[in-house]
């Protein structure tokens, strides 16, 4: 079914997801995961950190970064709250797979090979929720970002 003319030019921009340490965070979103910083915005009680994929085959220029967030697909929006870093107090967020706070699941990421790229999460130390050997579907796998929210790890090609 065709798109109504006036949602033609709409996109699903991003996803925003708080987190309780930006350094331990954006060390795991791009350096794990890879993906690129676009920008950063800081404001007096939060700042948001906007990450997405570079598939322009280029380094994009800061500029460049900047300008195309609002404008693409598939950027994660992280956000901290200042101070939660150092509060031995503070309990996390709720990754929306548990009571309470059931409801938000997770993100997905599309890869070529869903074992290797579980063999560079296990060498990296990342945490798993479901490899690709538990379960029923044996094709997918769940890893946890530092914040325990769930990171679906699915083939490009996935006929369910």
């Amino acid at each position: 079914m065709p798109r109504a003319e006036e949602t033609a030019s709409f996109k699903f921009n991003h996803t925003m997801l708080r987190v309780k340490d930006p350094k331990v965070s954006l060390e795991f979103y791009q350096n794990v995961i890879g993906m690129d910083l676009l920008s950063v915005k800081k404001f007096d009680d939060f700042t948001l950190y906007f990450l997405a994929f570079n598939h322009d085959g280029r380094d994009l220029t800061d500029a460049e970064k900047e300008a195309s967030r609002f404008s693409r697909e598939g950027v994660l929006e992280l956000t901290h709250n200042h101070g939660t870093e150092n509060d031995p107090e503070f309990k996390g967020y709720a990754n929306g797979n548990s009571d309470p706070g059931r409801g938000f699941g997770h993100i997905a990421l599309a890869v070529d090979d869903v074992e290797k790229a579980c063999e560079r999460f296990d060498q990296l130390g990342v945490q798993f929720k479901k490899r690709p050997t538990d379960g029923k579907m044996r094709h997918i796998a769940f890893i946890l970002d530092p914040d325990g929210y769930w990171i679906e790890i699915i083939p490009n090609k996935l006929r369910l």
